[in-house]
């Protein structure tokens, strides 16, 4: 593998069935060398608790696109690369609901890469909070926030693989499409 898709997705609210905001760092070769990111409009409503940690408010999203219309400038981008993000289980729940929800077909599967649990593996005792990697690797961090969260999960990747780790023993498979019934 010579490239990666690092991404992350925050949440208008508790649901987490929607998107507010997706950061994405491309990786080819050893570098970054790519980034994207915007705000969503989740065509629903924030929490006070999800927009204190955000910083991410309703006033902010209404002229942003719709999933489905970030979907058609990003689905090429993301169907480059093997997925990587930090604690992808979270990010990847999120992008398989808004895909789910919203009748949009993709791929049934996804294989994808998670820095937290590579990190548990590689470094076992420590907290692999995202912010505690940051401070750890001395990488900048803006947490929680898309573009800066998903820059540092794609550095974390580059530490690991720097430091010699096989990813190949790291790759995950999800299911994106719900079962039919």
């Amino acid at each position: 593998m010579s490239k990666f898709i690092a991404f992350d997705v925050e949440t208008p609210n508790r649901m987490n069935n929607r998107m507010s905001a997706i950061g994405i760092s491309v990786i080819e070769d050893g570098a970054i060398v790519d980034e994207f990111y915007t705000l969503v409009n989740p065509e629903t409503g924030f929490d006070y608790f999800n927009t204190m940690l955000t910083g991410i408010s309703e006033d902010m999203i209404w002229d942003s696109p719709t999933f489905p219309e970030l979907w058609e400038k990003i689905e090429p981008i993301m169907s480059g690369g093997l997925l990587v993000a930090h604690n992808a289980v979270f990010d990847l729940g999120v992008l398989k609901k808004c895909l789910n929800d919203y009748g949009i077909e993709w791929r049934p599967y996804v294989r994808y890469i998670c820095t937290v649990q590579m990190g548990r593996r590689l470094m076992p005792g420590i907290s692999h909070r995202l912010n505690d990697m940051c401070e750890r690797f001395g990488i900048e961090l803006s947490h929680h926030q898309a573009a800066s969260d998903s820059r540092a999960c794609a550095k974390i990747l580059l530490k690991y693989i720097a430091a010699g780790a096989d990813i190949r023993q790291f790759i995950r498979t999800c299911r994106l499409k719900d079962k039919e019934e």
